[in-house]
């Protein structure tokens, strides 16, 4: 597996990106979790420098001037993510690889700044309807805030022919064994 390699993890939300990223740092010891950072308020159970690095919308914004970010976006009005250069330095000064999970303009960005070192993903929901069920059991949103997600994955699904393959996870354990066997492939090549 190549240091110098990385992995990128899109979806809209819901799809199952973080459960399909959490299963390959299980399956790939290798490789090393890049952290986002973000200026939205943690979740219950989220924990800075794990989840995420929360910073204030303030502090984002003096990194963005700072030049801190190998990519950014406003996600939703006020809420900034993105992805800090000083992440993918520590990753490879540790001798692994790295691995995204990032929303889908992220991920577009991160594979143009990689280009051929980096193997993109999207993750697809089976449909609309099913995406808008799993982010109503997971609980963590209110309706309104369900609602824009899904508007907002009407619009990400756009974007799926600009990633390098699109697993469709209407079956966790074949679009988990679909990914591992992608970046098996992906990692024997130079």
């Amino acid at each position: 597996m190549s240091k110098n390699k990385a992995l990128i993890f899109s979806a809209p939300s819901g799809a199952g990106k973080t459960t399909i990223v959490k299963k390959m740092l299980e399956v790939f010891p290798q490789l090393s979790f890049s952290i986002s950072a973000c200026s939205r308020a943690p979740r219950k159970n989220e924990t800075h420098a794990r989840d995420y690095y929360f910073l204030s919308t303030e502090a984002f914004q003096q990194k963005i001037k700072e030049d801190a970010f190998l990519e950014w976006e406003e996600v939703y009005p006020g809420n900034y993510y993105g992805t800090l250069k000083s992440e993918v330095d520590r990753i490879w000064a540790e001798g692994k690889q790295l691995i995204f999970d990032v929303d889908v303009v992220g991920g577009i960005n991160i594979k143009k700044y990689f280009g051929e070192k980096a193997l993109s993903f999207f993750i697809m929901p089976p449909s609309i309807e099913e995406l808008e069920k799993r982010l109503q059991t997971r609980s963590t949103d209110d309706e309104e805030t369900i609602q824009k997600r899904i508007e907002k994955a009407e619009y990400e699904l756009g974007f799926a022919p600009q990633f390098d393959i699109v697993i469709i996870n209407d079956q966790l354990d074949k679009a988990v064994q679909e990914t591992e066997q992608k970046i098996r492939t992906f990692n024997d090549t130079k």
